[in-house]
């Protein structure tokens, strides 16, 4: 049977700006108690004392609230960060000849280190993300391939992590929930381990490094 504590844990947790609030201490604990009490009573198959939801709804703040402190120290100093305008992004559907012109698109950009590129290839298609100086070379390369999107006027921000930085639970989730609290959508999301690029529209390239910003 579950605990009332592990259920209220579920339920806050499904709502990631609940979460949020409770993180940050700006939401009532008895108010949040009374409102998902129908809610933990369904899930336990029982009547639940009021002052038990909150006494969980207590617990599980102040262990949000440790766990954002913890991320928080991870960075000794404010990180650096790296904006980038006027990129694009092209997705393909996978192909056995793509991949050939993947290398071929590398080898033929070797010389222009100056621009933005990274390729993300999954399992049924490859993202392309690049300088809008560089689109007429990708889109003659791939040219033949079955395009999927196009998305132009994007610009990103690269966060540039410290050694182990990524290694520690929850520290991208940290910056991506900051930017979904102010309503700022991210289109793309390119890691490597100590780099971390959310790509967005230009419009919202100025917001989004202002709140990460703020952050540290």
């Amino acid at each position: 049977m579950r605990t009332v504590p592990d259920i209220v844990q579920s339920l806050v947790r499904k709502s990631p700006f609940l979460e949020e609030a409770l993180t940050a201490g700006v939401i009532n604990h008895s108010a949040l108690a009374r409102l998902i009490k129908k809610d933990v009573e369904r899930e336990a198959l029982k009547r639940v004392q009021p002052g038990a939801v909150v006494v969980a709804v207590n617990r599980l703040a102040r262990s949000l609230q440790g766990k954002a402190r913890k991320q928080r120290s991870v960075f000794h100093r404010t990180p650096d960060l790296i904006v980038r305008l006027n990129l694009f992004e092209v997705t393909y559907a996978n192909s056995r000849a793509f991949l050939p012109k993947q290398v071929k698109l590398f080898e033929r950009l070797s010389a222009r280190p100056q621009f933005f590129l990274t390729v993300t290839r999954g399992i049924n298609e490859t993202t392309i993300i690049a300088s809008r100086e560089l689109k007429e070379h990708v889109l003659a390369v791939c040219r033949g391939e079955s395009l999927i999107s196009r998305i132009d006027q994007l610009a990103s921000v690269t966060v540039m992590l410290a050694p182990g930085t990524a290694l520690i639970p929850g520290v991208y989730s940290y910056i991506l929930k900051a930017l979904a609290w102010e309503g700022l959508n991210v289109v793309e999301v390119v890691s490597t381990l100590n780099e971390f690029t959310i790509v967005l529209e230009d419009k919202n390239v100025s917001a989004a490094f202002s709140i990460i910003k703020r952050l540290f």
